[in-house]
């Protein structure tokens, strides 16, 4: 199949001739020359002759990215992400903002239906030239759910051009071993009605390693070693319409399914001697070999009437998601070889999740009023299963770690904002209430958790426009965060056969209040926020110190006070060499309770990003880009400094038509994350986690067809989110 498109690919790109390049061309009055006023607004127009890559949007910062040379050498989006003021992607390609926050991914102002893996994959299906500009929103009004922390908002490049479209777009990683991307994008515009079709095929292996240092309660010291290697493959395929009825009315439908396949392997060692390490005390090998599937399905269904300064709106959205997981846990004597232990487990879970919401909007004058309303049904059974060997060799049903979970969740919302602009100020009010009533179960230990509260969260936001150049917002908000499906859960998930974590039925769901200020000076942009978090949810270990298991369990901590303060700048050292500096200071402060003790610390630490674009004869371009984290950490961890280094050059063929791009990121293999547990007396225990986020990279995107439009892309809920 790969074959033949590669050939219809070939046959295209041969067929196809050189288009002309638009171009932008900066024009002066010369009715301008003359005066020392004039003079000014000459001076200006230089300014602007190059298109300005940083706005604020409602003291939103807004990067524009097709078109940016920052972003010209960025395979995908989340490459884009990375370099992007405020956003951090980590070594499994997760999105941060605010330091902490996992941000709600929007396009086009809608939030997209996806779950974590699948989402990855369509983000490294988009490259930077389908992409008009990134909109990052710390700090939501109340007119978003309330579980959104933080949005990025993707805006897709649009062309009204009728016929038809296709892209292409492969990425190919390589280290030790090797992962494979492949997307295909195809689109029909009619003029009323626009049809498009999203088929995707990933495949390939990744790899991970963690490692531990332990000095156990008896001074002996334990050393752990775990080896995974995760072999995956993964289908996906959305199909939509999208029907202009008329100039008012519009519907749109999407279908959209997605499948993987994961056989994983994890081999691991328990190394322990006594405190001079001269004397073995054991040596235990464990094998946990993994069969993972996981089925998605999804349906989204949109309206929306406009009529002058009305606008109602309605989106509608179904998701079922099944996962299945057959584990192996297999321990022995390394010496003998003699069998230890062995218990295999059996994992089915199943996720429905249904959502309404309307909105209304209806402009008075210079203010607009909207108001909203939502509701959401969430429903997830869990069954695992556990068997032991036992005497005799038979697999035995084992109580002791089998479960049965469900949990139910119905939340109404609803908002009610006004917006109105005042001379140079810009005000933005909102109120939120949002009714949770959740019902957990654990059939296994009989025990039933009911909640049921409203809360009402309220937001403000005023921006003042000094001139073109500057301008000054300031943002109030309270957020609510509810405790996901696995955070809830009572079961173990194992990382070695003494060390697993398991969830917590009885977790409250956590406040967050914070201020937000950003102020823009032409490009050069600085964001101070500070807040205040109430029944945080966190993990806590605790060491049996007779069996030398580590475990890790869920609970809410009092409250954390956060602050940080961000910086970013670009500079032209020449025509040809562009750098972009980002500079972000945090504050942590948790009251901690632990072990009958309070532990609570200030946590000061830095991340320094430098992006340097060289702009090459021939129309390459070399891109070097850096990254440092200072010591950080928490209560309990101390997390050692990182940083990595990438670097990757890029070029165009066929006027535009066909872009080619190769890099290696983590250049010296140095973005591993190294924690050490601060409270000796207690535990002594360092861990590294390790992803092979050292690697080459190849990417290819072929553009083909006749028109070019904005996707119709799905929309994803609050729910969906955090049903993992």
């Amino acid at each position: 199949m790969m074959i033949k498109l590669w050939f219809l690919l070939l046959l295209l790109l041969v067929s196809i001739f050189g288009r002309a390049q638009d171009t932008v061309k900066g024009k002066v009055s010369d009715s301008l020359a003359g005066s020392a006023s004039n003079t000014t607004n000459i001076s200006e127009v230089i300014i602007q002759s190059a298109p300005r890559s940083i706005k604020m949007n409602d003291g939103n910062l807004v990067m524009t990215v097709a078109g940016n040379k920052d972003f010209k050498t960025s395979t995908h989006l989340l490459d884009v992400l990375r370099k992007t003021p405020g956003v951090t992607v980590d070594q499994e390609s997760g999105i941060f903002i605010g330091g902490r926050i996992t941000p709600a991914i929007f396009i086009d102002g809608k939030p997209v239906v996806m779950g974590n893996q699948e989402l990855q994959a369509y983000l490294r299906s988009l490259s930077p030239e389908m992409i008009e500009s990134v909109e990052v929103n710390a700090n939501p009004s109340s007119k978003y759910d309330a579980e959104f922390k933080g949005i990025i908002d993707i805006k897709l490049k649009k062309n009204a051009n009728l016929g038809w479209k296709g892209n292409y777009n492969g990425n190919v990683y390589i280290n030790k071993y090797n992962y494979r991307e492949n997307t295909v994008n195809i689109s029909y515009n009619t003029g009323n009605t626009t049809y498009n079709l999203q088929t995707g095929y990933n495949e390939g292996v990744s790899s991970y390693r963690y490692n531990a240092l332990q000095r156990l309660a008896n001074t002996n010291i334990m050393r752990t070693n775990t080896n995974q290697k995760d072999y995956s493959k993964t289908y996906s395929i959305q199909a939509g319409a999208d029907f202009r009825l008329n100039e008012k009315n519009r519907i749109g439908l999407n279908l959209r399914s997605n499948f993987r396949e994961s056989e994983r392997t994890r081999a691991g060692s328990l190394y322990t001697t006594d405190k001079n390490e001269d004397q073995l005390i054991f040596n235990t090998t464990s094998e946990n070999p993994i069969a993972y599937s996981q089925d998605n399905y999804g349906i989204t269904a949109d309206y929306s009437l406009q009529n002058k300064g009305f606008k109602l709106s309605f989106l509608g959205n179904y998701l079922s998601v099944v996962n299945k997981q057959k584990d192996d846990f297999i321990n022995r004597d390394q010496p003998t070889n003699d069998l230890l232990s062995y218990w295999k487990s059996d994992l089915f879970n199943k996720i429905n999740i249904y959502s309404t919401q309307i909105d209304v909007s209806q402009k008075i004058g210079n203010a607009d009023i909207e108001a909203g309303i939502k509701y959401s049904d969430s429903d997830t059974n869990n069954n695992i299963r556990y068997d032991t060997l036992s005497v005799g060799d038979q697999f035995t049903f084992d109580r002791t770690r089998s479960n049965v979970f469900s949990y139910q969740e119905k939340i109404t919302a609803g908002y009610l904002a006004y917006r109105q602009k005042f001379g140079k100020i810009h005000i933005n009010a909102g109120l939120r209430f949002e009714n949770t009533n959740s019902i957990s179960n654990a059939v296994t230990i009989d025990s039933i958790v009911s909640v049921n509260y409203l809360k009402w969260l309220p937001s403000l936001s005023l921006n003042y426009t000094f001139n073109k150049s500057s301008e000054l917002s300031l943002s109030y908000s309270r957020r609510i965060t509810r405790p996901g499906f696995s955070q809830l859960n009572p079961f173990r998930v194992y990382y070695s056969p003494l060390n697993y974590w398991i969830g917590n039925p009885y977790l409250l769901p956590s406040f967050t209040t914070q201020i937000k200020a950003t102020y823009r000076y032409k490009n050069w942009i600085t964001n101070f926020t500070v807040g205040k978090e109430k029944d945080v949810m966190t993990r806590y270990p605790m060491y049996n110190p007779e069996t030398n298991v580590l475990e890790y369990l869920g609970t809410n901590l009092p409250y954390r006070n956060f602050a940080a303060l961000e910086t970013s700048f670009p500079v032209r050292i020449m025509k040809w060499w562009n750098l972009t500096s980002q500079i972000t200071g945090y504050y942590n402060y948790e009251f901690r309770p632990y072990l009958n003790e309070v532990f609570a610390l200030n946590i000061y630490n830095y991340e320094v990003r430098i992006n340097q674009v060289f702009s090459l004869p021939k129309g390459y371009t070399v891109n070097l880009f850096a990254n440092y984290e200072s010591k950080t950490g928490n209560s309990l961890y101390i997390i050692k400094p990182r940083y990595s280094i990438d670097l990757s050059i890029q070029k165009s063929w066929f006027d535009n038509q066909l872009n080619t791009k190769i890099g290696y990121n983590n250049l010296l293999d140095s973005y591993d994350q190294k924690l050490e547990f601060r409270h000796k007396k207690i535990m002594d225990n360092r861990l590294t986690h390790w992803w092979d986020s050292s690697r080459l990279v190849i990417s290819v995107s072929y553009n083909f067809g006749s028109a070019k439009y904005q996707v119709k892309e799905t929309q994803k809920t609050e729910e969906e989110n955090r049903a993992r």
